[in-house]
């Protein structure tokens, strides 16, 4: 299994700190507006501060957990075990967005954070929809998630992809590889099918309010 580039980090490996996306005036529609959150934290050494969050309705939104650094502790409801999936809560999670299942040789937008805040974009195709990722841990199932070629990378981690023609909600970014010079990154996202089911798991573990 390839190594990835989380979306997030710049690491010294070849490609990973290639830019990323292209310069968004907006979004495709108000409502995609509405469910995007960007994230900011401070910089440090190879760490970015810029990421992004989807809101999922009912103040909940999902990011990955490798983005827990720019949230406050107190905000986050938990995280998967076996994805880099992690949910929050916030008063801008108020937008949910339809979903759809993405298909191979769809076009898809997605977007994420520049330098200072500025809102990227990246638009590309989808090339595979079951390419397994390696386990987060030695006793961590094997990952899978849908591949689309663009130019996303550091600060569209956990920010959306969309499909380009209806505007619904396909899934998240996490990663990315680069397969070598002069050709176009491979992102890596989760589908919502996925992320909704991680929410389940760790919502049925949430305890019990009884007020």
């Amino acid at each position: 299994m390839r190594r990835l580039c989380v979306a997030f980090l710049v690491l010294t490996l070849a490609g990973c700190a290639a830019p990323s996306g292209e310069p968004a005036a907006g979004f495709a529609s108000p409502k995609i507006a509405g469910a995007y959150i960007p994230l900011e934290g401070p910089v440090f050494l190879i760490f970015e501060g810029d990421a992004a969050a989807v809101s999922l309705g009912g103040n909940i939104a999902v990011t990955n957990a490798h983005n827990a650094n720019l949230l406050e502790a107190k905000s986050v409801i938990g995280k998967s075990t076996n994805y880099d999936i992690l949910f929050f809560h916030t008063d801008k999670a108020t937008v949910e967005l339809p979903t759809a299942e993405p298909r191979i040789g769809g076009r898809v937008t997605a977007y994420g954070q520049g330098t200072g805040g500025a809102l990227r974009k990246a638009e590309g195709v989808i090339t595979r929809l079951d390419a397994p990722v390696e386990a987060l841990c030695h006793k961590c199932e094997v990952q899978s998630a849908f591949t689309f070629e663009g130019n996303a990378g550091p600060g569209f981690s956990g920010g959306p992809v969309l499909d380009a023609a209806d505007g619904k909600l396909l899934g998240i970014v996490f990663g990315y590889v680069d397969d070598s010079p002069g050709k176009r990154r491979i992102m890596y996202a989760y589908t919502m099918d996925r992320v909704l089911a991680e929410l389940d798991q760790i919502s049925r573990k949430l305890p019990v309010d009884r007020d």
